[in-house]
C-alpha cells in the first residue's frame, strides 16, 4: 500500500517538473510586448507635444502636368524653405496674461484626461486665448491644443474648423 502512493507521488513530481521544464524553455511569446503608457506618459508627451516650437504644415502634393522636351528650361535648383510662421508680437504685459491662460489650458487638459472631468475648462480657455491674442503664438498654440483633443470631444463642445485651422500662420 505505501509503495502504490510513493509511485502516485513520484508520478506527480515528475508531472509538474516536465510542466516546468516546458514553460521555462519553451516561451509562449517570441517577442516581450511593450511596456504600457501611464498616465504620467501621456502627459509629458502632450507637455513636450504641445509646448513645441510651431511648424510649418505638411506640403500637400498636387499633380503638376510634365513639361514636354520643348518646355523644359534649365532652372537654378534652390532649395526650398518650409514657410515660417508668422506671429502678432504682444506687449509684455499681454505676453504674462497670454502665458498664464495657456499654463491654465495646459493643466485643464491633463485634468480632462481623466474620466469623468471632460475638456470644457480647456476648450474655454483656448477660445479666450485666440479672442484675446489672435494671431499670436499662443493663439497658435491654443488652436493646436484644440485639434489635439479627441473627435468626440470636439463635436461635444462644437469646436469648428475655422478653430483648429492653423493655415493663416503661414501665409
Amino acid at each position: 500500500m505505501n509503495t502504490f502512493w510513493l509511485k502516485i507521488a513520484v508520478l506527480v513530481v515528475v508531472v509538474v517538473a516536465l510542466i516546468v521544464l516546458v514553460n521555462v524553455f519553451w516561451p509562449s511569446e517570441s517577442e516581450p510586448k511593450p511596456k504600457p503608457k501611464t498616465f504620467y506618459d501621456v502627459i509629458e508627451d502632450d507637455d513636450r507635444r504641445l509646448r513645441a516650437e510651431p511648424q510649418p504644415p505638411e506640403p500637400t502634393k498636387t499633380e503638376q502636368p510634365t513639361p514636354t522636351a520643348a518646355q523644359q528650361q534649365p532652372v537654378a535648383k534652390q532649395p526650398l524653405e518650409p514657410p515660417k510662421p508668422v506671429f502678432k508680437e504682444l506687449s509684455s504685459v499681454e505676453k504674462v496674461e497670454a502665458e498664464r491662460l495657456f499654463e491654465y489650458a495646459i493643466q485643464q487638459r491633463k485634468i480632462g484626461r481623466l474620466p469623468g472631468p471632460g475638456y470644457k475648462p480647456m476648450v474655454d480657455a483656448c477660445r479666450q486665448i485666440m479672442q484675446k491674442f489672435p494671431g499670436s503664438e499662443f493663439d497658435y498654440k491654443a488652436r493646436r491644443m484644440l485639434a489635439d483633443i479627441p473627435e468626440r470631444y470636439r463635436q461635444r463642445y462644437n469646436i469648428t474648423r475655422e478653430e483648429i485651422d492653423l493655415t493663416q500662420f503661414f501665409k
